[in-house]
């Protein structure tokens, strides 16, 4: 059974960190803002304007900041700050035991993909895979990324549309949801941060890679087992890839595709969750979600 952490209410206290990249407090002004306008009372952790070469602070510092927030009884989600690289240095030092007796919501994607699936794998937590708070701008608070990471946070349904520029058949499928960022999840295979995949919804986004890298990624997801008793495959954007001076001859979607094609259960491409700022729209990892795709449109719903 997966824990779900109560969901946020006015007057929680929460907390912004870092479990990779270095960020000042500058930068998540408006993130503040718009919290403390839903009523949290938000706190920053020590890793906020501390700096390791392009870390937030050195990996005892982020460790033992991460450590104490989730110790803390009363900060009811730690929302981390932004993403690069720097979770995996840190992951297997955390005692996660405080979180198992106290769930409280972990925030983030990107990067963050490490955490929120070592929680569920490992320990049966659900966490939200959503935007973060350098992404967030006032010119975008009223966008569907920063709508639906409040909903579902603050314990609304949400259910969000995509439209597909591949062909995908029609089907419905209802599952948990795990994944994110498939350079991260590559980074995860044979670790305990990512179990069995069987019957599940893996979600797969990247950014800023080569073509030929998704290729490798996919195939070596497979040979380890995670992708052959899918529910479903739900894939969302692959931005700002790259390609080699010889062309690959497929984009990302082709190249999973190829990859997937031996599989019978659905293959949905295109949703939009991922790097793509106002439109990354929020979904919880370890909880059931109902996906249908009519048309090329896709509705998820939770």
């Amino acid at each position: 059974m997966v824990k779900i952490p109560e969901f946020l209410k006015q007057g929680d206290r929460v907390i912004i960190l870092s479990s990779a990249r270095k960020i000042s407090k500058e930068e998540l002004n408006d993130s503040i803002s718009l919290l403390e306008e839903k009523g949290l009372r938000v706190s920053l952790g020590e890793s906020i304007n501390a700096e390791d070469n392009q870390f937030a602070g050195n990996d005892d510092l982020r460790a033992k900041d991460l450590q104490n927030a989730i110790d803390n009884k009363e900060i009811k989600a730690i929302f981390f700050a932004r993403g690069g690289y720097g979770s995996v240095r840190i992951i297997d030092k955390i005692d996660f035991s405080s979180l198992i007796d106290n769930p409280k919501w972990l925030i983030g994607y990107s990067d963050v993909t490490v955490i929120l699936n070592h929680v569920y794998f490992k320990h049966s937590t659900a966490s939200l895979h959503a935007t973060m708070p350098v992404n967030i701008k006032k010119e975008f608070y009223s966008s569907p990324a920063i709508n639906s990471l409040l909903a579902l946070s603050f314990g609304k349904s949400y259910s969000f549309i995509s439209e597909s520029d591949l062909p995908l058949k029609n089907c419905k499928v209802k599952g948990k949801v795990v994944g994110g960022n498939l350079s991260v999840l590559y980074s995860l295979l044979g670790s305990e941060s990512f179990g069995k995949t069987d019957d599940l919804i893996l979600l797969l986004e990247d950014l800023d890679e080569y073509l030929y890298h998704i290729d490798r990624m996919m195939y070596a997801l497979k040979r380890a087992g995670k992708l052959s008793n899918l529910k479903a495959l739900l894939v969302g954007k692959m931005t700002q890839m790259h390609d080699n001076t010889i062309p690959f001859g497929k984009n990302a979607y082709e190249i999973i595709d190829e990859a997937m094609k031996e599989f019978d259960y659905p293959k949905i491409y295109g949703v939009n969750i991922g790097h793509i700022e106002e439109q990354n729209n929020a979904i919880i990892i370890g909880k059931e979600a109902e996906i249908e795709v009519n048309d090329n449109i896709i509705t998820i719903k939770q």
